[in-house]
Order: C-alpha cells, then sequence, then structure tokens
C-alpha cells in the first residue's frame, strides 16, 4: 500500500487497533480473489502464456563466464530462466540458505509454497491453518524456516526438510508480519504493523519474553549483528529507529514523513539501507555514525531490497503506481525490479516486472535473482551476471526500460 492509500486507510487502522478486523479482513480477502482470477503474462519478460499452477517454463545450466555472457540488444544483463505460477498473492520470495529451494508465502492462500531451483517445479504448498503468510526467513543452518501470519498474530515454525508445521508461535500483537533472528538465534522478534511494537520470543520455550512498544506501523526489521541492537523501520511516517535491547532506549536515526518498508544491512561496512514507498527512495544510514543519505531515487513504490553476494550491488523491487481503484488492483504501469551500485548510486540494470512487483531475493551464492508479481501470482527467477559483466555496465537498459513500463 503506498503512503496516499496509507494515510486514507488511517481511520480504518485506528479502527483495527481496537481489535476489530472486519474491513481489511474484506479488503485482503479481495485481494486473494483477484490475484487468484487475474493472472496474466505481462511485459517483455513473459511467455506468451502463464503456465498453470506447478507448471513451469525454465533452463538450466551453470552461470556462463564474463567473456560468455552475451548481452542482448536491449543492454539487460541479468537472464531470465523461466517463471511459474504461485498461489494468490506472493507476498514474500526467500531462498533456503543451502540455495536449493524457494519459498513464496502466500498473503492470499493458506499457506507457503516451495519451489525447486532453478526449475521451479513446485516441491510443496504447505498449510497454515486456515489463513496465508507474508514473510518467511530460515536459520543459518536451513533446518528451521519460521513465516508469519498477520491474520493470527503469529509465527510458524517449519521442518524446512519435511516441510511439517512443528508449533505456533502467538506473538500477541496485531498484524504480524516481518521477521528476524538473533545471532545466537535463541531469539526470535517479528514486528505487528497494527499493535506497534515488537515481539521478542524466547524460541527454547516459545513464549513471548516482552513486547516493545516503537513506531507506528513497524515492518523492516535488522538485528545488529552483535545482537544488542534492533533496527526498526516505521511505515506510517517514514521514520527509522535504532532499540537498545539492553535498555529499550529508542534513537531516532531517519525520519522522511513518506513510508519505510524494508531494511537491508552490510555488517562488513556497517552500513544499513532503508526502501521508503513515500518518497520513492532508497537511503543509506552510516551505522557507526547514524548519519543518513540518499542512495537514488526509485521507481514508483520501492519495496523489497536485498544485496548482492559481493555487498556491491543493491537490488529494489518497485511495485508501479496504484490505480485509482486500490492497491489491489492493477495499476498504469508495471512493476520493475532495479540494480543500484552502492559505492555510486547509479543504476546499473533494470528488469520490466509484472503487476506489482514485490518480493524479492538474491540466493545465497549469488547466482541467481528471485521475484514475485504480487498481483499476477508469479515467480520469476533469473541468473545474475558475474562480477565483470556488472562492474562493465554502461546502464544501456536503465536508459530504455522506463518506455516500456506505461502500459499500452
Amino acid at each position: 500500500m503506498g503512503p496516499a492509500p496509507c494515510r486514507m486507510l488511517d481511520a480504518v487502522v485506528q479502527f483495527m487497533k481496537r481489535s476489530l478486523f472486519g474491513v481489511v479482513g474484506l479488503v485482503v480477502a479481495v485481494l486473494g480473489t483477484v490475484s487468484a482470477v487475474s493472472v496474466e503474462a505481462v511485459g517483455p519478460n513473459a511467455p506468451t502464456s502463464v503456465p498453470s499452477v506447478g507448471a513451469t517454463t525454465a533452463t538450466t545450466g551453470p552461470p556462463a563466464g564474463a567473456a560468455a555472457w552475451p548481452i542482448p540488444a536491449n543492454g539487460q544483463l541479468h537472464r531470465k530462466i523461466g517463471e511459474t505460477r504461485t498461489g494468490p498473492s506472493p507476498k514474500q520470495v526467500a531462498f533456503s540458505p543451502d540455495g536449493t529451494e524457494l519459498w513464496v508465502p502466500l498473503l492470499g492462500a493458506v499457506g507457503v509454497d516451495v519451489y525447486k531451483v532453478p526449475t521451479l517445479e513446485r516441491l510443496a504448498r504447505i498449510k497454515l491453518g486456515t489463513k496465508g503468510g507474508v514473510e518467511v526467513i530460515f536459520n543459518r543452518s536451513g533446518t528451521r524456516a519460521y513465516v508469519s501470519q498477520m491474520h493470527t498474530a503469529s509465527v510458524y515454525e517449519i521442518d524446512r526438510v519435511a516441510k511439517k508445521v512443528l508449533r505456533v508461535l502467538p506473538t500477541g500483537g496485531n498484524w504480524t508480519k516481518v521477521l528476524a533472528l538473533s545471532p545466537d538465534e535463541q531469539t526470535l522478534y517479528a514486528a505487528n504493523w497494527v499493535s506497534d511494537d515488537i515481539s521478542e520470543i524466547d524460541l527454547k520455550t516459545g513464549k513471548v519474553r516482552r513486547q516493545i512498544r516503537t513506531v507506528d506501523t513497524p515492518r523492516g526489521l535488522v538485528v545488529s549483528p552483535d545482537g544488542t541492537q534492533l533496527y526498526v523501520a516505521g511505515f506510517e511516517d517514514g521514520d527509522l529507529v535504532r532499540i537498545e535491547l539492553a535498555t529499550l532506549k529508542s534513537t531516532e536515526l531517519l525520519r522522511t514523513g513518506g513510508a519505510m518498508r524494508h531494511l537491508a544491512i552490510d555488517e562488513k561496512a556497517n552500513r544499513l539501507y532503508a526502501s521508503d514507498m513515500g518518497t520513492d527512495t532508497v537511503f543509506s544510514i552510516d551505522l557507526a555514525t547514524g548519519k543518513s543519505s540518499t542512495l537514488s531515487k526509485t521507481d514508483s513504490h520501492p519495496n523489497t531490497i536485498d544485496l548482492s553476494l559481493d555487498l556491491r550491488y543493491l537490488y529494489v523491487s518497485n511495485r508501479g503506481q496504484n490505480s485509482e481503484d486500490g492497491y489491489y488492483v492493477p495499476g498504469p504501469d508495471w512493476g520493475s525490479v532495479l540494480v543500484f551500485d552502492v559505492t555510486t548510486g547509479k543504476a546499473i540494470d533494470a528488469i520490466v516486472g509484472g503487476n506489482q512487483t514485490t518480493g524479492l531475493d538474491v540466493s545465497p551464492d549469488g547466482r541467481f535473482l528471485a521475484f514475485t508479481d504480487f498481483l499476477d501470482g508469479r515467480l520469476q527467477l533469473f541468473e545474475v551476471p558475474p562480477a565483470p559483466v556488472l562492474a562493465a555496465s554502461d546502464g544501456k537498459r536503465v536508459k530504455s526500460y522506463r518506455a516500456e513500463l506505461l502500459k499500452k
């Protein structure tokens, strides 16, 4: 949801905060219905038809070296492997730690889909009770997955190998979305969109230790490498805060008045990146000094961000403009994925996506890029070029892709 609709629905949000969820529940139900019936092939990267659920269009093989990496006439560097239809409203996508699977939480269905990399064969649909999922994270070994479910304010702990739900962890908040693990993986943090707090959950007991009050509509979460601080992105006011977990002291690092959404950390450089849907901007924050700066402007409604394996490039999914009829129906332009060089702030490549390009992830080995088109119910998979190809980019695709964003 962009900042304007968010402001317009402020009364609804306040209504929800008094524990009455009917109106928004109806919107989500409509969203799931729209996604289930309005899938279409879109954009220059789309095939002539969208495969049915479980079907795929893919090619396999290891990435080529720089010398054997042909660049098409339009200059796009990232090479499409394939796509597949998902269940309705794929909110996020994440590679498993070993890079062999893609997990896609479905806001409009009853769980999370799991796909094989790189064939995109659907391996499982894991049911999460009677509602859908929002975000998924894994422990480092890849034995456990944690999926948030906003409708029930809970987190599902799943055996990643067996694809079985092990337990359901109530968060004690309202509308749980983004998750983060402590460095020792003994604590799970969960951002609660409506109750304006962060649940700190002891994974040994499965119980909530404390509810940490924070910004209005918290979304993005990052735990500091030493586990002593928590960075929280606020959607309602476009603010970013740092919380000292020992004392719960909160320090504001940035306030834009926009709609801060997602965070990504470069632990080596001690730098944080934040996407702001309200200002169409990605910000860079020096965590040593707390000073922030604009990395770059983006396309309309930037969503998920992720860093490349070498930490030099930042990938940004952009939903595109909202429809006049609301964010839950296709808007006037396609979504996109932009790739920025964090050393210069310049975009070096661009991919035209589908209707509301939302979820995004780069594989742990840096070979693949995956993203979802929320309103199309679609997952796309691309190969990431070798480092020399990215470094030598002349930005040709960046100069031409905008002409293809507006739907004809």
